[in-house]
């Protein structure tokens, strides 16, 4: 039998135990789980409180709730039982020991819910990568963001465009078969092309608006770089508000990179606490130094963290360092100098921030506030506008390219012969129907569907 055919069951709720957990059933015995454990098919979409038994009035399993979605009206487009019982363990086990009693009925891989709603023609793949993200999502703005594409942002933008292709290739190819009817072809070969036009404005627009939605998803890279000794690890500290760094007088204490997500207004921020830059002879330490090097050039935002003495250009402290052998090339992101312990000689400390741009005591919090301020700024002008970006990954983009490519194409074309400008034009509504998953995309399901969790 194959995998589609067959019938599954997950749980679809948190990890027990648990007050309440939920568990899904979908495919063509879903019907038949209810009456064997349940005793009856209840009402459609009516919550209906049983008493769940094994198979042929077993024992016992759960004073539970069920409630019945027959197809096609439900979120996978098949049959699906949900059974709400009591989250232990326990109940869970025996449950689900009983499912798998049942013929053709197993296990769900992970996102074989959401696969199956997608084959079934209840999502497109645009809005089913919204889904996945929505799981996902630590902050607010990438939950925002993600159940805009889950509602349809994107794809039905994609499907609106399809639709205009089609007619415009259908006009140019009706002039190719009315050739010999004199004025005929211009009539329809010029309504198309201003149909293309328009429609490869909108999708040029759509590229050119580079929102960065696509890096909500992973977030912001800050990494606290800068001398030994200067309150890296404090910083991190009082950013982190816990403690995640070891803070020592000693030099050379953080060897490894730390790492720690945080949620600054609702952006998502890695902030990386990186070993102090200097030379020592110690092998373990040079390797810290030597990743803290590469995290910082690959870092979003570098805040360059000093005091007392040190310079407060990095390039500058890092030929100081080294004695100008070797240096950093922060042309990858932005560089924040940030001047600490100002609380130590406040008046001295004063003078110096007219090179830098903020002044912190990372042990007593002052400037703090001011910094994290800038940050979120930042983190805002990076992210753009997001509320109107519709691409929120890598393939999207590659795809509504090719789009676009093909309509260039297409009027380049026209002069030629309509035959090819036809050609790009089924180009083009083939890569938006990779797009939204209609058209050959098997290559790329099992790769989008494994991201997700087991029971969706």
């Amino acid at each position: 039998m194959h995998p589609s055919d067959q019938t599954i069951f997950a749980l679809s709720s948190g990890r027990p135990p648990s007050a309440i957990a939920i568990v899904r059933v979908s495919g063509p015995q879903a019907g038949v789980a209810l009456r064997l454990l349940a005793g009856m098919i209840p009402s459609p979409r009516t919550a209906t409180r049983v008493l769940v038994r094994e198979a042929g009035g077993g024992e016992p399993i759960d004073d539970a709730v069920v409630i019945w979605f027959p197809s096609p009206a439900s979120a996978t487009g098949e049959d699906v039982a949900e059974f709400h019982v009591h989250g232990s363990r326990a109940v869970l086990s025996a449950l689900f020991v009983a499912f798998a009693k049942i013929e053709n009925m197993r296990a769900a891989e992970p996102g074989e819910f959401t696969r199956r709603a997608f084959e079934n023609g209840k999502l497109d793949l645009t809005e089913a990568e919204g889904l996945d993200d929505l799981i996902h999502a630590d902050t607010d703005r990438q939950r925002r963001q993600a159940l805009r594409q889950l509602k349809g942002l994107l794809g039905d933008k994609a499907r609106a465009w399809r639709v205009q292709i089609i007619e415009a290739a259908a006009l140019i190819e009706a002039s190719i078969d009315f050739a010999d009817e004199g004025d005929v072809p211009e009539q329809l070969v010029t309504p198309a092309l201003a149909k293309i036009r328009t429609l490869l404005g909108e999708i040029e627009q759509v590229l050119a608006a580079r929102g960065k939605s696509e890096r909500l998803r992973e977030g912001l890279v800050v990494a606290i770089a800068g001398p030994p000794n200067v309150g890296k690890s404090t910083l991190m500290n009082q950013l982190a508000r816990r403690e995640v760094a070891i803070v020592s007088p000693h030099a050379g204490t953080t060897r490894d990179i730390i790492e720690v997500q945080l949620d600054l207004d609702g952006y998502p921020v890695t902030l990386i606490d990186t070993a102090g830059l200097r030379e020592t002879e110690d092998p373990v330490e040079q390797e810290g130094v030597r990743r803290a090097r590469a995290r910082a050039t690959e870092a979003d935002l570098v805040l360059w963290l000093v005091e007392g003495p040190h310079p407060a250009d990095p390039t500058a402290a890092l030929a100081t360092v080294w004695g100008g052998r070797d240096k950093i090339d922060f042309t990858g992101g932005t560089v924040l100098t940030v001047r600490n312990k100002i609380d130590l000689d406040a008046v001295e400390a004063r003078s110096r921030l007219d090179r830098v741009e903020f002044g912190i005591s990372a042990s007593r919090g002052d400037g703090l506030g001011e910094l994290v301020a800038a940050i979120v700024g930042f983190a805002h002008e990076y992210f753009g506008t997001s509320q109107s970006g519709l691409i929120t990954r890598e393939r999207q983009r590659e795809l509504l390219e090719d789009t676009a490519v093909s309509l260039r194409r297409s009027l380049e074309m026209i002069a030629i012969g309509e035959e090819l400008a036809a050609e790009e034009l089924r180009r083009a509504a083939l890569s938006l129907g990779r797009l939204l998953g209609r058209v050959d995309v098997e290559d790329i399901l099992d790769v989008i569907f494994r991201e997700f969790c087991i029971g969706k």
